[in-house]
């Protein structure tokens, strides 16, 4: 399944460019997944068919669905409440009933990465298009799978679950009950559902649209949205500029507009996207054809994925070199802390703690460098650590 993430400011329209996207994979005989995060029914308007918490079909080859989580968390909660009825009862705590219960902060993002896990893996769709959240809460949704596995990893390491027969023996010694399986078994549950949406993202199929309105606001957005993609290694497949003016607008006073439009324009044809110019329609695009008028570019095969190669200049420098590509990113916004077998990598507003490859493990850090959009870390061979041929 091909999935492209759509993702832009809020009020970009980014939700009308996935509605256009999805409906011109359906129109080419694609059958195509629509899922959207947003609220409201906005992909509802802009295709002039209703959508909700279920799957509906908007049109031929074209399925809408808007997941509820309001009703994912109550299930949720719910079910984890039978798995620890003995804990709760032990402790004589009172059970929640699902209609008192509401959306805690979080929650919204956790089910609607479930709901896009199910949608990958259903075998009913050949592409699908995912409306995401605006800019920032889009990234860090695309981060998260990630750094909750990691958090998991380090409060209940997998490893000490073959240690289930000692926990009682451990547990005297240490004053302090062990946990119990339960909280393992949950923890491992868990892990499984958060990577297979972690597969999801990183998938050779998987790929970013973004969208923005050539001007100021936008290309600053994209600038930073081109950073937090790129520090999780997801590949852009095309930058949509949104509602760019004709070059006769009759109107004076969009002459003003019109020049700034061209500039940022002008300045993202020198990023490394495909740039999609969108006209704008004079009017808030609804229904099949206003969709179709916009001519967003189709779903095209995957692009190459975002490859973070170790470069061996051993023979020439004595070091190997780890090339990560940061495209838009500045030396004064850049940090490098090794924690162990771990890099943290802070680019702007973003961080990503990331594993060293097993050959930079047995190295030390001997420099870092930024070069034409490429963050590139030489590492130097630990003689303690490192094979010596003859030895």
């Amino acid at each position: 399944m091909r999935t492209i993430l759509i993702m832009g400011p809020g009020g970009s329209g980014r939700t009308t460019i996935a509605a256009a996207t999805a409906q011109r994979a359906a129109r080419a005989g694609t059958r195509t997944l629509l899922l959207s995060a947003d609220r409201t029914d906005t992909p509802g308007a802009a295709l002039g068919s209703p959508t909700g918490p279920a799957p509906h079909e908007a049109a031929p080859q074209l399925t809408v669905w808007r997941p509820d989580a309001a009703d994912r968390f109550r299930d949720d909660l719910t079910a984890f409440q039978t798995r620890a009825a003995n804990v709760l009862d032990l402790l004589g705590a009172s059970r929640l009933d699902a209609e008192e219960v509401t959306p805690l902060p979080g929650a919204e993002e956790l089910s609607f990465l479930r709901a896009l896990r199910d949608a990958a893996l259903c075998e009913r769709y050949d592409v699908l298009v995912v409306d995401l959240p605006p800019l920032p809460q889009a990234l860090a949704l695309l981060g998260l799978p990630e750094e909750l596995r990691r958090y998991l990893r380090r409060l209940l390491p997998p490893e000490r679950q073959a240690a289930r027969a000692l926990r009682p023996v451990l547990g005297r010694l240490a004053g302090v009950p062990m946990p119990a399986d339960w909280l393992y078994e949950t923890a491992a549950r868990w892990d499984v559902e958060l990577a297979a949406v972690e597969a999801v993202l990183t998938d050779r199929a998987t790929a970013v649209r973004l969208v923005a309105e050539p001007g100021p606001a936008g290309a600053d957005a994209v600038r930073t949205a081109g950073l937090g993609l790129a520090l999780r290694g997801l590949p852009v497949e095309a930058l949509i500029a949104h509602r760019t003016l004709p070059e006769t607008a009759p109107d004076s006073w969009l002459a003003g507009l019109l020049a700034q439009q061209r500039k940022t324009l002008a300045d993202w044809q020198e990023l490394p996207y495909d740039v999609h110019p969108v006209p704008h329609l004079g009017r808030d695009p609804r229904g099949e054809d206003d969709l179709a008028a916009l001519a967003v570019p189709p779903v095209n095969p995957a692009p190459a994925p975002v490859g973070w190669p170790v470069g061996d200049r051993i023979a020439e420098d004595g070091v190997l070199v780890w090339h990560i590509p940061l495209p838009g990113a500045i030396r004064d916004e850049l940090d490098l802390i090794r924690r162990g077998d771990e890099l943290v990598i802070t680019v702007g507003p973003f961080r990503r703690i990331v594993p060293l490859p097993s050959a930079l493990r047995r190295c030390t850090v001997a420099g870092a460098a930024l070069r034409e959009g490429e963050l590139r870390i030489r590492f130097a061979p630990d003689p303690d650590l490192w094979p010596v041929a003859g030895r």
